[in-house]
């Protein structure tokens, strides 16, 4: 059904008044793929995908689409389907002329119309609803009817702006998968906004971690969440503890020894760093291994202040020797004043440049 790109490729910056929200973005993307545009509210995110869209347009650069430039042309004659936030249904009119509006105002046959929009209810599992109004629907049917609105005109590129955030959460898992697979049965190329790391690991091939309208580093969902290339998007992919350090030594394997503030770290780089080099050395709380005894390497004593129960788990703030702080979640019990034994599995600490050194990747 997909109108398959080969690939869509942009160049954009743009200007509120004094304001700078997007800062030379480029990238590119191929045919098929799922990519997602991750970061904080304010990132610029959504402006991009509204300048792509035809919505608003760039204050200076470019896109293109298979070799074709399409920044002059209305959103109208670009081929896009786009999907709201807030779904963008049109109260007074049934779900069938919700999902019809796009094809009566291309002045389609009614047959032609009918049958597609009776597919596009097959499609997204609620073919009984065309008679229904969206004040009738659950937030998830609704959902699904705005994406129905924008698959049945068949679009070269499909563009969702957190499509997600407005769900609850078993809604949001279900829907996740729902965007997932049509997405994959129908071939589509799709740019997906979030701030939510689950939602663009889960549904992406590419990932674009974005920061004040600069481009902080793309990569698959696994080199984003696994090798971090500065500390933004170490911290914004939950690596939440972060001690300052200095390298002691380099080994060509990409193993780091440091030191600093009491702690002595074996961890990894993919960063060039060199003895007596400032770094950060990071871990994620669920990386942290608790236990009673000393572990020798990467192993620190502390205390426990707080114990926040999570159903699976446990979320434990540390009191270290060292005066850091150390966020753990484990599943073993502890309690409030235990003293315990916290270790850093070398494996899984990484070595970073401080902020501002790493730079966008």
């Amino acid at each position: 059904m997909a109108v398959t790109i080969q690939s869509l490729r942009f160049r954009i910056t743009k200007r509120f008044g004094a304001k700078t929200v997007l800062r030379d973005f480029a990238l590119e993307v191929r045919g098929r793929q799922f990519v997602t545009f991750l970061g904080p509210s304010g990132c610029g995110k959504s402006t991009a995908l509204n300048i792509l869209a035809g919505l608003i347009p760039a204050t200076d650069g470019d896109v293109w689409i298979d070799g074709e430039r399409i920044d002059h042309l209305p959103p109208e004659k670009r081929g896009f389907g786009m999907v709201f936030q807030n779904y963008a249904l049109f109260p007074h009119m049934t779900v069938f002329g919700n999902i019809a509006f796009g094809l009566q105002l291309q002045r389609r046959p009614a047959a032609e119309i009918r049958e597609r929009v009776r597919g596009m209810l097959e499609l997204v599992q609620l073919p009984a609803f065309e008679d229904r109004y969206p004040g009738q629907l659950s937030g998830g049917q609704q959902q699904r009817i705005a994406i129905a609105r924008a698959l049945v005109l068949q679009p070269r590129l499909m563009l969702l702006d957190e499509p997600l955030s407005n769900l609850d959460a078993k809604l949001r898992i279900e829907m996740r998968a729902e965007i997932k697979r049509l997405h994959t049965n129908l071939g589509l190329t799709s740019i997906y906004v979030t701030h939510d790391q689950t939602e663009a690991l889960s549904l992406s091939d590419w990932v674009v971690v974005m920061r004040d309208g600069v481009l902080m580093q793309a990569g698959t969902p696994q080199e984003i969440h696994d090798q971090p290339r500065n500390l933004f998007v170490a911290d914004f992919m939950g690596f939440r503890n972060f001690f300052p350090v200095q390298v002691a030594s380099v080994h060509p394997d990409g193993s780091v020894e440091a030191a600093g503030n009491g702690m002595r770290i074996r961890g990894r780089t993919r960063h060039a760093l060199v003895p007596g080099a400032a770094a950060v050395a990071a871990i994620r709380p669920d990386d942290v291994v608790v236990g009673q005894q000393a572990a020798g390497s990467n192993s620190f004593r502390g205390k426990v202040e707080i114990v926040e129960y999570l159903g699976r788990g446990n979320e434990v703030i540390l009191a270290l020797e060292t005066g850091a702080r150390l966020w753990v979640h484990t599943p073993e019990r502890v309690t409030p004043g235990e003293s315990v034994t916290a270790v850093f599995p070398p494996e899984k600490v990484i070595l970073l440049p401080p902020e501002g050194a790493g730079g966008a990747a």
